[in-house]
């Protein structure tokens, strides 16, 4: 009885402690793994308050939209006078205006960074708390771009490069959930000659005004194509290519993968009946053919930019239809394609006779694991997180060259011979692309909690966030 009296007393002490914890704040969240807790400290609505707070400091006029019906209908044809002097005015400076860089490809050359780091890390130049989501930063006329929810609302928003300070916000009504993720956007934005292209997690695809986020247009590419929403919702940034802004619905009847004009907004093709992935479309020149080269929930596919033919496929199947790391260009006919989920990598190679292309696979592996993280190409190696440890690996063999350092379900960028890793846990780590073995060279805690946001870099400064703040680190000399 003794035993049962002081058992019953532990565990009304240890209920009493767990409730304080969630009482200061305490936030439980599951890592990359699905079933691993992380633990954190953050009061939702003191949280949501301080953005709201700020954000009528910093810019408290609402950007001007136009009524929903003239949003969605073909902008005016523009006047003579107005199209010579389109034609002649500057193009505004937009050094990381995609998802995962310029190119898609997690390259940042614009300026040397620093390779070798102080002691306490990076200087911070500004630091702001945001709302949820897994949605990237883009950044493009001195602005940073990116999607948040607040409350229940998602805000597409742009923020000052040089001092933090938001500049601009267009919400609407949406509110996506999902347990293992938590709630809010993960597509990043798209930015293209003075418009922003925004996708919420319900298919709510925006064209905005990059400078002041007026309304030009408006789609919902869920109900436009007649789909069904993912598990983990929309996830792939809009790519815009040739006047086209292109989507992944994934609905059926030749909706899945759809294209709209950029300015428009009217429906340019859609093609294939597949269930959408999450990995953002990318364009590449394959077999001396531009093509849109995108993922499905089931294969990845070269597609006509014009009327959006297809050209070739091969079969890429994961658990779950995961489908969420970007194909890899590593050479003028071939990519690499990386999955989670016991699935492992490939190396395609697409040839070409006349009209006909033929998609071969060289070699199939399991040397990389990318699981929601995209890797890069440096010097003939890939070096991504194999399923949450980073790893290297040969191109020419899909040879695995060493794996090292647990840096958990974050994401990579590569700049001059350098990873710059932010790991699931908030910290920034500097490592070198060395293909003999893993060398650290330094880090630091950047931000608190679970951090699946993908970097960007723009001016030499890092941008980091994750679903409740965001900071900017200069990293150039």
């Amino acid at each position: 009885m003794r035993f049962l009296k002081y058992g019953l007393y532990t565990i009304v002490a240890i209920a009493a402690l767990i409730g304080a914890l969630f009482a200061l704040g305490m936030k439980v969240e599951l890592d990359g793994t699905g079933s691993r807790p992380m633990f954190s400290f953050h009061k939702a609505d003191k949280h949501i308050e301080e953005i709201e707070k700020r954000a009528a400091e910093e810019a408290p006029a609402a950007p001007a939209e136009r009524p929903a019906a003239e949003a969605i209908a073909p902008a005016p044809t523009a006047t003579q006078a107005e199209t010579a002097a389109a034609e002649t005015a500057p193009i505004p400076a937009a050094p990381w205006p995609s998802f995962y860089g310029p190119n898609r490809d997690g390259h940042y050359t614009a300026t040397p960074i620093l390779t070798s780091w102080p002691g306490q890390g990076l200087r911070e130049e500004w630091r702001r708390p945001v709302g949820g989501g897994y949605a990237s930063m883009v950044v493009a006329e001195g602005l940073v771009f990116t999607i948040e929810q607040r409350r229940g609302e998602e805000v597409a928003a742009a923020y000052d490069l040089s001092t933090g300070k938001q500049r601009w916000a267009s919400a609407w009504q949406g509110d996506f959930r999902e347990a293992m993720g938590g709630p809010g956007p993960r597509a990043t934005p798209t930015y293209d000659e003075g418009r922003l292209y925004v996708l919420g997690a319900e298919g709510e695809f925006r064209c905005l005004e990059a400078r002041t986020g007026r309304l030009l247009w408006r789609k919902n590419i869920l109900e436009d194509n007649g789909a069904q929403n993912l598990q983990w919702a929309m996830s792939a940034a809009p790519l815009v290519v040739d006047g086209k802004v292109i989507v992944l619905p994934g609905g059926s009847s030749g909706r899945s993968i759809v294209a709209y004009d950029k300015v428009t907004g009217s429906r340019a093709w859609g093609v294939l009946d597949d269930k959408a992935a999450y990995a953002a479309p990318i364009f590449a020149t394959l077999a001396g053919v531009p093509q849109i080269l995108a993922l499905t929930a089931d294969r990845a596919v070269g597609l006509a930019i014009a009327d959006g033919k297809l050209l070739w496929e091969t079969p890429w199947k994961t658990s779950y239809d995961v489908n969420s790391a970007m194909p890899v260009i590593t050479g003028p006919s071939r990519f690499v394609l990386t999955s989670g989920y016991g699935t492992g990598a490939k190396l395609v190679e697409i040839t070409r006779e006349g009209d006909r292309f033929q998609a071969r696979d060289l070699w199939s592996s399991q040397s990389m694991k990318a699981k929601f993280n995209n890797v890069v190409l440096h010097e003939g190696v890939i070096y991504g997180l194999d399923e949450g440890i980073l790893a290297a690996m040969d191109v020419a063999t899909g040879k695995r060259l060493w794996k090292g350092g647990r840096y958990g379900y974050g994401q990579l960028l590569l700049a001059q011979g350098h990873l710059v890793v932010s790991t699931e846990q908030g910290e920034v780590v500097l490592v070198k692309a060395n293909p003999a073995k893993h060398e650290e060279i330094a880090r630091f805690g950047a931000l608190d909690g679970k951090t699946w946001n993908v970097p960007a870099m723009a001016d030499g400064r890092l941008l980091v966030r994750n679903t409740t703040e965001m900071a900017c680190y200069r990293i150039a000399p």
